[in-house]
Order: C-alpha cells, then sequence, then structure tokens
C-alpha cells in the first residue's frame, strides 16, 4: 500500500472503493452516541465486503440501560451504495450530507423511528499508521481508521408516540481495508468524549501478526499522537463483559491522561466465530471531568481469553 493509495482512502473513503487483490475487503462506518439528560443511546454499524458478497449492520438503541430497539443483519447480500448518496440496509438508512463533515442516519418503523445527525466538531483523524511498530491492526483489520468526534442531534420516536429531543455528543468511524477478524485473538478499547474537550482513541489488539494498537487523542485543539497505553480491565463474570476499566495514555508531548469507567449498557454482536461486545461507559478523568463513550472487547472462537 503507497502512501498515495492511503490519501485516496482517506479522501474518497465515503465513496465505494474496490480492492479485488484483497478477498476479505472492508469499507465500514460506524456511529455511537449518548445524551446524558435523555440517558438515551445507541451503536450503528455498516459494513461492506465486496470480494465476499457480504453487507452486514446493527443499529441497537437503548434508554436508562434497557434495549429500545435492536436490528442485527451480519449476512446480507451486498451492495455498491455507499453514505455518499446514500446507503439502507435492514432498513437503516446512511447518508453523507457534507463529505466528511455531516452524516444522518434515519429509521421509519410502526413502532420504533430515528432521525440523527453527527456533525463533527473538527475534521476526522486517522488512528493507525501503516509501516510503523503498531500496524498488526492495519494487516489484519484496515488500512485507514478515521475518527470523528461530533455533536449529534435530531429525534427519536418511541411505540408510544413519544418524540424524544436527542443533543449531546457522539463519535464516529470510518474504516478501509482488510477485515480478518480471524486473525484477531482479542482487543479492548476506550473511545471517551469528556466534557473538557478532551476525547480518545486506544486500542489494544492481539492479532496473528503480534500486537497492535490504534491510539490517537484530541486535546480540545488538535489530534496528538499517543506514545504509551497501559490499561486495567476488570471483567463481569463471563470474562467478556467490562465491569470497570482503568486507562492510562501518554501523548506526544508525555502528558499523561488517567481515567476510568463503569458502564451503562451492553450488547453483543457476533461474526460468527468472533464477537464483539459493545458497552456505553459514563467515564472520569483523573481530576474528576466527566464523559461518555464506548467501551468495547473483541473475543475469537474457541475462547483465547481477553488478554488479562
Amino acid at each position: 500500500m503507497t502512501a498515495l493509495t492511503n490519501v485516496y482512502m482517506t479522501e474518497n473513503c465515503e465513496r465505494h472503493i474496490p480492492n479485488p487483490a484483497i478477498c476479505k475487503w472492508n469499507q465500514s462506518y460506524y456511529f455511537n452516541f449518548y445524551d446524558r439528560q435523555a440517558k438515551l443511546g445507541g451503536f450503528i454499524r455498516f459494513g461492506f465486503m465486496e470480494n465476499m458478497g457480504e453487507t452486514n449492520g446493527f443499529a441497537i438503541f437503548f434508554m436508562d440501560g434497557k434495549p429500545l430497539f435492536t436490528r442485527i443483519n451480519m449476512n446480507l447480500p451486498y451492495t455498491r451504495d455507499r453514505p455518499d448518496g446514500g446507503v439502507t440496509v435492514a432498513g437503516v438508512r446512511l447518508e453523507a450530507i457534507k463529505p466528511l463533515q455531516t452524516c444522518r442516519i434515519t429509521i421509519d418503523t410502526e413502532d420504533f423511528g430515528v432521525d440523527l445527525s453527527w456533525d463533527q466538531r473538527f475534521p476526522m483523524g486517522d488512528s493507525i499508521v501503516p509501516g510503523n511498530e503498531d500496524d498488526a491492526i492495519a494487516r489484519e483489520l484496515a488500512y485507514i481508521h478515521l475518527e470523528g468526534v461530533c455533536d449529534v442531534t435530531g429525534t427519536v420516536r418511541l411505540r408510544t408516540g413519544q418524540t424524544i429531543t436527542i443533543k449531546d455528543a457522539g463519535f464516529r468511524d470510518v474504516s478501509c481495508g482488510p477485515r480478518n477478524w480471524a486473525g484477531v485473538q482479542h482487543y479492548r478499547l476506550a473511545w471517551p468524549i469528556f466534557d473538557n474537550g478532551m476525547s480518545c482513541v486506544a486500542v489494544h489488539a492481539i492479532t496473528e501478526q503480534g500486537e497492535g494498537y490504534q491510539k490517537i487523542l484530541h486535546d480540545g485543539q488538535r489530534w496528538h499522537h499517543i506514545g504509551r497505553v497501559e490499561e486495567v480491565i476488570e471483567y463481569e463474570p463471563d470474562e467478556m463483559g467490562f465491569k470497570h476499566v482503568h486507562w492510562k495514555v501518554w501523548d506526544e508531548d508525555e502528558r499523561l491522561w488517567e481515567f476510568t469507567a463503569k458502564p451503562l449498557f451492553r450488547w453483543q454482536f457476533p461474526f460468527d466465530s468472533f464477537v464483539m461486545v459493545e458497552q456505553m461507559m459514563e467515564y472520569r478523568l483523573s481530576d474528576g471531568t466527566v464523559g461518555y463513550g464506548m467501551g468495547e472487547g473483541g473475543f475469537r472462537f474457541p475462547w483465547e481469553g481477553n488478554g488479562n
């Protein structure tokens, strides 16, 4: 993969990008949010594996720690549609309103409706740097993985007729490259958005290519590379759900950012012999600043452990 190719993927990632040379070539688009006033959040993903002829996706919404709407489709027929121009997967529609700036997701069923926009606070950052010592993830999961911190606004409609206004924050990401879940034994990650403007993408993976990381941090002014990561994960008795987490990350200026978190909601997403356990977390920096965002673990089967 050349630098020019990487730039092309980054600039065009909301469009269709083919690569017939890689069997498990993937483009995917992920969104989450949490509104603390409504205690309502969600996880949404669209995945396209062209050479496998597969489309996958999920849309999970919850309120007060309980599910509101759950739609999971992990092996649907392939579509060439992408966010640029709009794509609908199992009734969940995604449109790039402004390229790499604003995306809209809508769902309209008799019992549940969503009309939400993710509007980025600042330009997206790429959490993968191929060719460095942390590129095991790049070889197995993605060549680019753009991260965006967003203001999330809109409405959620319930069966009761109640319409809930959403106005808070969430992450989105865009990835492009191979997606070989079979090559990943385990990963754990933290994606907090704090009230002081700090947000973080910290991913630690154990893969067939060795251990790898995705790690960037925005301090409210610009994206920083993260030099070092340490994490302690306390699991639930099933050894998959996060009970409590404690992360330490040092940015490129050697500043330490330390935070803990507790779970608010949990859901599992199966990929045949791999599973993602996705949780919305309430985070807290060492100075007491509160934040919200995803905490996630991925596990390969047969069971090989959780990295502890």
